[in-house]
């Protein structure tokens, strides 16, 4: 029997990689003569990273940039495998490290991968300081040119877990764009979610030119549009802190910039499915960046070849922290479901729980470390043990795959 564990982070709790390793051991703890195949996945959230340079045998990189809130922080990239060896000239701040953390050179490879999360994500900021109206993708913009130092012909932009809805206007200032207020006076760096609405001009003539050279892939998780009821700011905001007030002008600001990005850039990105990921960052990056969106589950699945992995295959079982309605957007244990189930491979799910919503019935089977009405202690204790909830969970479920 052979079966394809490809697992998602569980946030908070486990990496994409220590997920693998807690559900292989159980399901080999059941059937000891299984083949197992981990393959630690990404929806472009946290995780992507590793699970691209880990399956490729690439190599991570390091770069000084500031998180959500203006901070100095130090936050990883990757060039994948088949890289062009050669030392990389100019890299301020940019430095590779190998498997035990050792200074390396930097070579230039075919293909760079950028987790806003690393820069900008939710988990940069401590919950009490959350404040989409605050915080910025300016450390994302940073990272964005810091894997163009190392000259890679393709840039892979994984967006989930963010902090931010600034529309992508602080990334791309840091990649050279100017925002300008009614008075012709220049927005400061940095700009935040709280003051798109003062956006009067933009001006993209010193915009990084190696942006035109350079195939941007944005892998997104999500379809959601910029703006309206499914939106950036109306969906994703209060998970970041924002109140109804500041839900109502983040909605308004995102709609400023994309009225100014029309009239500047004759793009319109309004309802682009995808737009909205981490707080309107893709609609920032298809406008300045001409990125394109995929989805992201799609995205790592063809770097880390799932889909010859999953040939021959009688079982897939993936997992992620929480299932829930979202999850039917593009999230990568639905995804991966859809992608398995088209090579005649069923696939089971590990989540730490599920709401009533959750699209169960796409899986074989779903196991949930807790009830849908656990408390938030229970909550809290299987987060603490994840490792061994998790084995523990893939053992109960391959027993009852075997056994039925």
């Amino acid at each position: 029997m052979k079966v394809v564990i490809a697992p998602d982070s569980f946030k908070e709790s486990l990496t994409a990689r220590e997920a693998g390793r807690a559900i292989a051991a159980g399901v080999v703890a059941v059937a000891p003569d299984v083949q197992v195949d981990v393959c630690p996945m990404s929806d472009g959230g946290e995780g992507l990273v590793d699970a691209t340079v880990a399956a490729t045998g690439g190599q991570v990189l390091t770069a000084d940039v500031f998180d959500p809130l203006g901070s100095p922080i130090r936050a990883r990239l990757g060039v994948l495998g088949g890289q062009v060896g050669g030392l990389l000239p100019g890299a301020i701040g940019l430095e590779a490290i190998d498997a035990r953390g050792r200074d390396v050179p930097v070579a230039g490879g075919q293909t760079a991968v950028v987790e806003m999360a690393a820069a900008s994500g939710l988990m940069r900021v401590e919950p009490p300081r959350r404040d989409p109206l605050r915080t910025t993708t300016y450390g994302t913009g940073q990272l964005i040119k810091a894997a163009l130092d190392a000259h890679p012909r393709r840039v892979i932009i994984g967006v989930g877990g963010s902090a931010t809805c600034d529309g992508g206007a602080g990334a791309a200032q840091a990649l050279g764009v100017e925002f300008f207020d009614a008075d012709g006076e220049r927005l400061p760096l940095g700009l935040a979610g709280g003051r798109l609405a003062e956006v009067a001009s933009i001006d993209v003539s010193g915009i990084d030119t190696r942006l035109a050279e350079t195939d941007i892939v944005i892998a997104c998780d999500v379809s959601n549009p910029l703006l309206g009821p499914h939106g950036a700011a109306a969906v994703y905001a209060p998970q970041k802190g924002a109140d109804p007030e500041g839900v109502a002008a983040l909605e308004d600001g995102l709609a400023n910039l994309a009225a100014r990005i029309r009239e500047h850039l004759d793009i319109d990105v309004t309802y682009t499915p995808g737009a909205g990921a981490a707080g309107g960052l893709a609609a920032g990056l298809v406008a300045f960046g001409g990125a394109g969106i995929e989805a992201g589950t799609k995205v790592v699945a063809d770097v880390v070849r799932l889909p010859q992995r999953l040939d021959g295959a009688d079982l897939c079982i993936t997992g992620e922290g929480w299932l829930d309605g979202q999850s039917g957007c593009g999230k990568l244990p639905v995804r991966l479901a859809q992608l398995a189930g088209e090579r005649g491979v069923s696939t089971i799910c590990l989540a730490g729980g599920a709401s009533t919503d959750a699209p169960c019935n796409i899986f074989a089977a779903v196991h949930t470390m807790v009830e849908r009405d656990a408390t938030e202690t229970a909550i809290d204790d299987a987060m603490y043990h994840a490792a061994e909830r998790l084995e523990a969970l893939a053992r109960q479920a391959m027993a009852a795959y075997v056994g039925g």
